[in-house]
C-alpha cells in the first residue's frame, strides 16, 4: 500500500510525527496524520463504503459486479468494495464494523447479509465463497 497513516496520539511530540513522516517518505510512501480514534481514516472510510455496497446488494439495487464497477472504473478505485471485502475476509469486515458501531453508533451496524454470510461460513476468498466465487 502506498499510504501510511501516522497516528498522532496525545503523548506523541510533533517532532516524532515529523520523523515518522520523513522515514515513510524515504521509502516512497505517502503519509497522512490522523488523530488516535477507532478506525483511523482508511479503515473507517473503507468500512463505510463496503457496508453501503453490501446494503445496496441486499436491497437489490444492482448485482455485485455492477456495484463494484461503479467504484472501480467509475471512481478509479483499484477494485470495488465487495471484491475487496472478499479479499479482506467477510469475518474481518464484520468484526471491524461491530467495533466501529460500538464507537460511532448505528451508521456502522453490519447489514444482515454480511452477518448471514459469515454465519454460513462464506468468508470470501479464504473459503472460496463470499460475494464472489473463488475457485482454487
Amino acid at each position: 500500500m502506498p499510504l501510511i497513516e501516522i497516528v498522532h496520539a496525545p503523548a506523541i511530540a510533533p517532532e516524532q510525527i515529523d520523523a515518522a513522516r520523513a522515514a515513510a517518505e524515504l521509502v516512497g510512501k505517502e503519509t497522512i496524520v490522523v488523530r488516535d480514534a477507532p478506525g483511523f481514516a482508511t479503515s473507517r472510510l473503507g468500512i463505510a463504503l463496503g457496508l453501503e455496497a453490501i446494503r445496496m446488494l441486499e436491497e437489490g439495487v444492482a448485482a455485485a459486479e455492477d456495484i463494484d464497477r461503479a467504484m472501480a472504473p467509475g471512481y478509479r478505485h483499484p477494485m470495488g468494495p465487495l471484491r475487496l471485502t472478499d479479499l479482506v475476509g467477510l469475518d474481518v469486515r464484520l468484526d471491524v464494523a461491530r467495533n466501529l458501531a460500538q464507537s460511532y453508533g448505528e451508521r456502522f451496524t453490519p447489514p444482515r447479509l454480511l452477518v448471514d454470510k459469515v454465519a454460513a461460513g462464506e468468508l470470501g476468498r479464504k473459503t472460496g465463497r463470499g460475494f464472489y466465487d473463488w475457485p482454487e
